[in-house]
């Protein structure tokens, strides 16, 4: 087999336990997706994923509860202010407790997101957390994917119940955003502080972001410790300002997740890898989490992306089956089988 030296080095490397560097990262990303190298680079991280992961998957529902014009601005987002196309709206409690009864039903899920704005009304949110823990039977985890918090309202968060949050310093964070970076990592700092387990991730990828800006935004997760890292494509919406750049494919996510994969072997606090939007590409290439999601969804233009984008718990069970994996971790490191018992 005629492959690089340098590429054999890295990936004898990381079966060993040793973890590529931001320049290793980048020799890999500047491979062509469709090579042979790409797909060893694939091969070997979901073989050191699932052996670090014991093949276990782990299912999250993502529960968007409201819609706003933000003034976040981001150009990849369904909801900025000046592009968007929706109108204001809130979930109510019953819609929300509903949802969450429907992702809880058959005990597969390992957390309940809460996703709202970037502004959001922190006493509503408050409420949502106290409506699940108070009316979900067997609560599973709770997490929260919301905008910039101070280290008193983690603190609060956590008190509340809540037991990890979403935060990310995007890909050109401030260019292609209205948001500061240094705000963003002063929340992930929050967080941490606060002792919620921080959900991270490496989105939302272009076809124009360079493997030097992959890496060094995938990085962010490895240096402050990420529970869970991730990739995310960005999804092609025809009106936003980004449109011109079109998507990337599942095949090149699936090389990206390969990457982040093995460049997080040297973070000990990183549990699992998760692919956006799920695919059975990321799942044979490092990662073990999907995500099923209803309520709004920023990368969709319906209102209810259970309509459109959003997988079913029904249907991330038979993905997961599909790529191999055996058992789901649930919350408490409580397991349950991943029986193949859908249908063809």
């Amino acid at each position: 087999m005629n492959t690089s030296s340098e590429l054999e080095r890295i990936l004898n490397n990381a079966l060993e336990g040793k973890a590529p560097n931001s320049q290793e990262c980048i020799f890999m990303l500047d491979l062509p997706e469709t090579s042979l190298e790409a797909g060893l680079i694939r091969a070997v991280a979901d073989s050191i994923s699932r052996k670090r992961f014991q093949n276990e998957a782990i299912i999250l529902g993502q529960i968007g509860i409201e819609i706003d014009s933000c003034p976040g601005g981001c150009k990849f987002c369904s909801f900025a202010e000046g592009h968007t196309k929706f109108s204001p709206s809130h979930m109510s409690d019953s819609a929300l407790l509903d949802s969450a009864i429907n992702f809880n039903s058959g005990n597969d899920v390992f957390a309940i997101f809460l996703m709202a704005m970037h502004n959001f009304n922190f006493d509503r949110l408050l409420n949502s957390i106290n409506l699940l823990k108070t009316n979900l039977e067997n609560c599973p985890n709770l997490v929260i994917n919301i905008g910039d918090i101070t280290k008193d309202q983690a603190n609060e968060l956590k008190n509340a119940g809540i037991s990890g949050a979403y935060h990310v310093c995007r890909l050109r964070e401030g260019i292609d955003t209205a948001l500061d970076p240094e705000d963003r990592i002063k929340s992930i700092k929050a967080i941490k502080e606060a002792g919620l387990d921080w959900y991270y991730c490496c989105e939302p990828i272009g076809p124009e972001h360079s493997p030097a800006e992959l890496v060094e935004q995938l990085f962010i997760g490895i240096e402050y410790g990420c529970f869970q890292h991730a990739t995310m494509r960005r999804i092609y919406l025809p009106d936003s300002p980004l449109a011109e750049f079109g998507q990337i494919t599942n095949l090149r996510l699936g090389q990206i997740t390969a990457v982040v994969a093995l460049a997080s072997i040297a973070c000990k606090e990183t549990k699992n890898i998760a692919v956006h939007e799920p695919n059975l590409i990321g799942l044979s290439s490092g990662a073990n989490v999907v995500y099923a999601e209803c309520g709004a969804n920023p990368r969709d233009t319906e209102t209810e992306t259970a309509n459109n984008r959003g997988m079913d718990i029904a249907n991330c069970k038979k993905m997961l089956c599909d790529a191999g994996f055996s058992n789901l971790l649930l919350a408490g490191s409580r397991r349950k089988t991943l029986a193949q018992s859908y249908k063809s």
